[in-house]
């Protein structure tokens, strides 16, 4: 089954991940209180709707406990903003993020429950959606579509392992998944190991720069946080 998102409030910010996550694979469930801006997107996204976002029963009738996560992309009004994000968390939404328009904002959406959020004005929207996409990541960079770099803690199954057996540049990862560097701390000192060789062993707690699709990424990820 495809990953279920909501983007509340699509002006330009929220139209352009919309399209963007739909473009990566989403089922995407478009809402805003405008119909002309739900009528321009509607034939872009899974699913379009006008309605009140501060209401919560016209959230409950959406369903948006089921969707994999939210984004609170709404920019014109902070009261809306903050009202939406607050609702979201309390009807269960699993992961949310919000848009900030200032410093007051961003921590009123934090205390309120707010998982990740953003500054539109400096993040594109298709960045975010590769990065609502790999949010467990430490960091993550877009190169191309689907395509990208992320670093992650080394999972529990590579620790002792050589670069090799853990399955970098061989088997079912081969061509999809390349290991760049290892960033490894020891007694206070970071080390950094670039293009490291089949044989370089992994350390606990070593950090692992990773090159590729974003769906083997995120199974590297998803093993990374069991791990933690």
């Amino acid at each position: 089954m495809r990953k279920q998102v909501a983007v509340i409030g699509i002006g330009r910010f929220g139209a352009s991940l919309a399209e963007s996550l739909s473009a990566i694979g989403y089922d995407v469930l478009a809402i805003d209180s405008d119909m002309e801006r739900v009528q321009n997107i509607a034939d872009k996204v899974s699913r379009a709707v006008q309605g009140d976002v501060r209401d919560e029963n016209f959230l409950k009738g959406l369903d948006v406990a089921s969707m994999n996560a939210a984004v609170v992309a709404i920019g014109n009004s902070i009261e809306s903003s903050v009202l939406c994000t607050l609702l979201l968390k309390n009807l269960g939404v699993p992961y949310v993020v919000a848009r900030a328009e200032n410093t007051s904002h961003h921590v009123i959406l934090n205390k309120i429950g707010a998982d990740q959020i953003v500054y539109p004005e400096k993040q594109m929207g298709n960045r975010w959606a590769h990065i609502l996409t790999l949010r467990t990541a430490t960091d993550y960079i877009p190169l191309s579509y689907k395509y990208g770099i992320t670093q992650i803690t080394a999972p529990a199954s590579m620790i002792n392992s050589t670069v090799g057996q853990a399955g970098f540049g061989k088997g079912d990862i081969k061509d999809a998944v390349n290991l760049l560097m290892i960033m490894r701390k020891s007694q206070g000192q970071e080390t950094v190991i670039n293009n490291p060789s089949d044989a370089e062993i992994i350390k606990l707690g070593d950090v692992l720069v990773t090159a590729g699709p974003d769906d083997k990424l995120e199974d590297l990820i998803t093993a990374s946080k069991k791990s933690a």
